[in-house]
């Protein structure tokens, strides 16, 4: 009985240190765009200015698609 409770007290350290490392590796990562990728979202983002936005709703969703398989002939 004691055997466990030491294994599992341990289990909890080794859990706690892993989730600290974890999260202290999080916060020293840090992502930063480059130019392409800024230059691509601008493209879009005129794209999409210019020929406007417009979301698609469930019945324009299955219109467009293959919802009753293919036919063979």
């Amino acid at each position: 009985m004691f055997t466990a409770l030491i294994g599992l007290v341990a289990f909890a350290i080794i859990a706690l240190i892993g989730w600290g490392i974890a999260e202290a590796k999080g916060k020293t990562c840090v992502y930063e765009k480059n130019q392409q990728e800024e230059e691509v979202e601008e493209q879009l983002a005129q794209s999409l200015h210019k020929n406007g936005f417009h979301e698609l709703s469930i019945k324009d969703v299955i219109k467009s698609i293959s919802t009753k398989g293919f036919k063979t002939t």
